[in-house]
């Protein structure tokens, strides 16, 4: 067993370092650089440091400085602002928030047991919050208001703000977590976490999935200086807020786009990490020190740390300390034994931490164990927490981050200070609500305390009239989030679309179509300057090439160099004022910085457009949870999925040929996911959506699939748009008996069927329709299935509503219209059998789904088709199969397709193996 009056050393981070061979030329240099400090001042001093340590790293020398600083507060006392604020009365606020907070999350579990919360996270935080509600969060309209993204499981803390602020009700607060209840009882019911698609006024981001928050608030800080350079929005002045806790910093997304925020210079941007030194099972680093871990990667990504420690008891201490025995101490003192001491009492961090010294121990003679107990961690000290903010908003040219040291649970006492199990503290007895009532000297009685009275003080009381005049000084509250804003006119289609509408048999892929389009959108004097071009190093896979002279890449300092092909056409241009997004290799990135724009309606009440074109493999398959994250903000823009499909990205193979995007797309409410195959389609489907998005303003976003290869497109049918967009159309009929006056005068009909088809996979539907009617006598209906997504939609409206109103005349779906009858439906997609089927479940009619169930392959898109089973020879088997059913066909016609197209009966099926 582990002696806990012995902490473990962590790791030195100079493990080179030496004894000092020479302590008296040690201490005179020191003296030297106390000198020169004392007479020319601190910068001076940098100066020479820099101009040493470029002299020492050179290789005649070879040093490299040690990582880290020592475990003490960035900001000396020396340097700490006054602080402005009415220090008392704060502290009174905060212990109120800390109280609601605690109450809400209590009662809700006492009353029903299931419903979760969290008590210990914004206890850590509470402080943390005060300070930036009270002196740094500006709010108001969201063209001036900060962007704040906050802890998740702090949500409860942020509730009980508002509740002061009178922008909640006391009903509201006892129905947290009861979003369906609330409503019934007149109440308004809070969401779990911050979730703008639950409470649309309330919350800006959500940041419940861990290490989403971090990445995102990068991208909305680059956002706002993109729309800066580009002139179209003045956003000086306004800064992005994230509060994190240091488990989450674990997640690759929290990491993974610091380089970006230093690269750039994001001085807007600052991190308040909630070092509370424990995640959700026990501490985050318990043999090191994750506070030490963080300013190391942090520094070397180029942000600026500051290091909020400890608070503001123990400068005494500090000043007093001449030998260096508390740096000593805290040098060897692991994260795993700092939670320990937050879960004791001071009798016991009196006896071992300041006991293992005796220079330690002559510190503290004079401190009553009450008084070593109250010692504070620098996240809980209004004044240092006010001193490490003041001095992020002023630092230039970089992100600040700032590691605040607190104590999860803190003020829970016996019930969770410090504990392994406090994340998932969520009801507390008696004993402890008095505790914590007496810790916080709230204005409760016994009786007030153990029933979770809410508090809330006098309108015309000294903190209430504070509360509001800090908010008004500041703009306004927040969070909140912009419910409104200007509609933005689409321009015709015709007018950059004819091409794609009316295409006569040109030769094209969908997505040189698409970036046609795109071109034509950019051109149009309104809407052309809010597009949002998007790529995550791809431009030239989708030929977009050609607007990188045409608009720029967007770079915040320009370029300082001459690209390699300036005389070409197409050449590489970078510019402060750009317009594309060219993110490198990072879907998670470009992924973040799509969601800025897409969400710039609410966020800065500009609407923008944003188009965000990738290898469809790499969408919804490795960054669902961003694409997630950005529905439940309510984003409006385009993402397309280029290469889609299984086969037509034939050489490439198994990890980029994608069979389920349109799957995972379908299942997000707010997405609305599409799988053209001509340019018509896509002209159509971009049409419809950007009039949704801009005039209408519905909070949807849209998800097409595209295609690398080229092919003919022919022009749209006359008439054919209302129904493209509602999923399926008719392309054509052929046989015997297409023609429906035709049908009615001959005395028997032909065998029929219904062919549906999608995306790649159409053409080879529209050949097996031709080929049924001229070879073997069926009449096929061949129908275009722009969104088998759309069409469930509409089916499962129709069948509820039908469900809830027996009495009234009952409604048709789309499909049932489009489709109706007994025919055989035989639907063929380049994707797995579950997209077609989304449509298939409601028909009456045989359904028969081919698709490309199984991993891909690397080959000819001829002989992908064929292995996926989804090519003309076998949709035709497929039709004739289903027409034998019903007794219009022989089984000698379905061997003799399998004959005519070279089928392997024996061949194993794709998704074997």
């Amino acid at each position: 067993m582990t002696d806990l009056s012995t902490p473990l050393t962590p790791p030195d981070p100079a493990p080179h370092r030496l004894p000092d061979s020479d302590p008296q030329e040690t201490a005179e240099w020191r003296d030297a650089l106390a000198s020169l400090c004392a007479a020319a001042g601190p910068q001076r001093v940098r100066e020479l440091l820099d101009l040493l340590a470029a002299e020492a790293r050179g290789p005649a020398i070879g040093w490299q400085p040690a990582l880290g600083s020592p475990y003490v507060n960035t900001i000396p006392v020396g340097q700490q602002p006054p602080f402005p604020g009415d220090l008392a009365l704060e502290e009174r606020l905060a212990s109120l928030m800390r109280w609601n907070a605690l109450a809400m999350v209590v009662r809700a579990n006492q009353a029903h047991g299931e419903l979760g919360g969290h008590i210990a996270s914004y206890a850590s935080a509470a402080d943390l919050f005060e300070v930036g509600f009270n002196h740094f969060f500006r709010g108001g309209p969201a063209p001036r208001s900060d962007l704040v993204f906050y802890q998740p499981h702090s949500a409860p803390g942020v509730y009980a703000r508002a509740f002061l602020e009178g922008r909640l009700s006391e009903a509201d607060l006892a129905h947290y977590r009861q979003e369906l209840a609330g409503p019934r009882q007149g109440a308004r019911g809070l969401s779990s976490y911050p979730h703008p698609w639950l409470m649309p006024d309330f919350w800006q981001f959500p940041t419940g999935s861990m290490g989403l928050g971090p990445i995102s608030s990068i991208y909305q800080a680059r956002f706002m200086r993109y729309l800066q350079h580009r002139g179209l929005l003045q956003t000086a002045g306004r800064r992005v807020w994230g509060v994190f806790g240091d488990g989450e910093m674990d997640e690759p997304e929290s990491m993974s786009a610091l380089t970006l925020a230093a690269r750039e210079g994001l001085d807007n941007l600052v991190w308040v990490v909630n070092c509370n030194l424990q995640r959700l099972d026990g501490p985050v680093r318990g043999n090191g020190r994750i506070i030490d871990e963080l300013e190391t990667l942090f520094a070397g990504a180029g942000w600026r740390v500051i290091k909020l420690v400890w608070g503001s008891d123990w400068d005494g201490l500090f000043a007093r300390d001449t030998t260096d025995a508390l740096a000593r101490a805290f040098a060897r003192t692991v994260d795993g034994q700092l939670q320990t001491f937050a879960a004791k009492d001071g009798r016991y961090n009196r006896q071992h931490f300041f006991g293992q010294d005796p220079a330690l121990a002559a510190l503290v003679e004079g401190l009553s164990d009450e008084q070593i107990d109250r010692l504070k961690r620098g996240g809980h000290d209004l004044v240092k927490i006010h001193a490490a903010y003041h001095a992020a908003i002023h630092t230039r040219g970089q992100p600040v981050v700032i590691l605040a040291q607190t104590k999860k649970g803190y003020g829970m006492g016996q019930a969770g200070q410090g504990r392994m199990t406090t994340h998932q503290q969520k009801k507390l007895e008696r004993e402890d609500l008095l505790a914590f009532r007496d810790r916080f000297a709230l204005p409760l009685s016994d009786e007030q305390a153990a029933g979770l009275a809410f508090l809330r003080p006098e309108a015309d009381s000294p903190e209430m009239r504070h509360l509001h005049a800090r908010r008004a000084a500041l703009g306004g509250s927040v969070p909140q989030r912009a419910a409104g804003t200007e509609r933005l006119p689409v321009p015709p289609l015709a007018g950059y679309g004819q091409f794609a509408t009316a295409a006569e048999g040109k030769v094209m892929s969908t997505t040189m179509a698409f970036v046609r389009l795109l071109t034509g959108l950019l051109k149009d004097p309104v809407l052309g300057p809010r597009i949002v071009p998007i790529v995550a190093d791809e431009a030239r896979t989708f030929g977009m090439a050609n607007l990188f002279r045409q608009i720029g890449i967007y770079a915040f300092n320009g370029q300082h160099y001459e690209p390699e092909d300036i005389g070409s056409m197409m050449s590489y241009r970078e510019a402060t004022d750009g317009q594309i997004l060219e993110e490198g290799i990072s879907e998670a990135g470009a992924i973040s910085s799509w969601t800025a724009a897409a969400t710039s309606h609410a966020v800065h009440g500009l609407p923008m457009l944003p188009f965000y074109i990738y290898y469809a493999m790499f969408g919804f398959q490795r960054i669902g949870d961003l694409i997630w994250a950005a529905a439940d903000q309510r984003a409006r823009g385009f993402l397309l999925g280029a290469t889609a499909g299984r086969t037509t990205l034939g050489g490439e193979g198994l990890q980029h040929q994608d069979g389920s995007s349109l799957l995972q797309a379908a299942a997000v409410p707010n997405c609305r996911a599409w799988d053209p195959c001509f340019a018509g389609e896509v002209a159509v489907i971009l049409d419809h959506g950007m009039r949704q998005m801009l005039e209408d303003q519905e909070d949807v976003f849209h998800y097409l699939t595209l295609v690398n290869e080229s092919h003919e497109h022919p022009s749209l049918p006359a008439g054919c748009e209302a129904d493209l967009v509602r999923g399926l159309y008719r392309w054509a009929a052929y046989g015997p008996d297409a023609d429906p006056e035709a049908r009615e005068t001959m005395a028997a009909q032909a065998p029929r069927v219904r062919l549906v088809g999608s995306g790649a996979i159409l053409r080879e539907v529209i050949a097996a329709g031709q080929e049924l009617a001229a070879h073997w006598g069926v009449t096929a209906e061949v129908w275009s299935a722009t969104s088998h997504a759309e069409l469930d939609r509409d089916a499962r409206e129709t069948e509820r509503w039908n469900r809830l109103h027996p009495a009234a005349e009952p409604r048709r779906s789309h499909l049932a219209r489009c489709l109706d009858g007994d025919a055989p439906v035989i639907a063929a997609s380049d994707y797995v059998r579950a997209w077609p089927q989304l449509s298939g479940v409601h028909l009456r009619a045989p359904f028969t789904a081919l698709g490309t169930d199984g991993f891909g392959r690397s080959d000819t898109r001829a002989e992908l088709r064929r292995f996926f089973e989804v090519d003309r020879g076998h949709i035709v088997l497929a039709a004739l199969t289903a027409l034998r059913a019903r007794g219009q066909a022989r089984a000698e016609d379905c061997a003799a397709a399998i004959a005519r197209h070279g089928i392997t009966a024996e061949a194993p099926a794709a998704w074997t193996v």
